[in-house]
């Protein structure tokens, strides 16, 4: 009886820790049917690969304000205007990210995740292109705030 106890524990925390991630259309399959850059915006892909630490979904900021959520196998977009740019998230600290973007660049931001005090931190980390793109594959739109 120990055995199906302890199986029933286990499903139920894989479950807790699954719903916590990032429903809706692939990557792949929305691809193309996203607008397409202007000519006088960069385009910066927001993402988390992570499911370790699900319950932590802390808001990401670019520039201050709010465009969307560290949520776990989720991206979205912004588009913006050529320049420097910061990207930030906050639990018990803040973690930021400062990136140049140019016109008609597009750039990838994995949030990852470290082991915190209280709870654990999302940290913005620019990545190459190749690896942006192969990241994303496995990531659903969440859209933006």
């Amino acid at each position: 009886m120990k055995t199906n106890s302890l199986l029933y524990v286990l499903l139920a925390i894989v479950g807790v820790a699954l719903s916590g991630c990032a429903t809706g259309p692939k990557f792949g399959d929305i691809n193309s049917t996203l607008p397409q850059l202007k000519s006088d915006s960069g385009r910066i892909y927001i993402y988390r690969t992570a499911i370790l630490g699900a319950a932590i979904q802390p808001d990401v900021k670019l520039d201050g304000q709010v465009v969307g959520s560290a949520k776990p196998k989720g991206f979205f977009y912004v588009d913006c205007a050529p320049g420097g740019h910061q990207i930030s998230s906050s639990t018990e600290v803040t973690r930021t990210l400062s990136l140049t973007l140019d016109a008609g660049q597009v750039r990838y931001v994995r949030l990852n995740i470290s082991m915190g005090f209280l709870v654990g931190h999302v940290y913005p980390e620019l990545v190459e292109p190749d690896q942006g793109k192969d990241d994303l594959a496995g990531c659903s739109y969440i859209g933006g705030k």
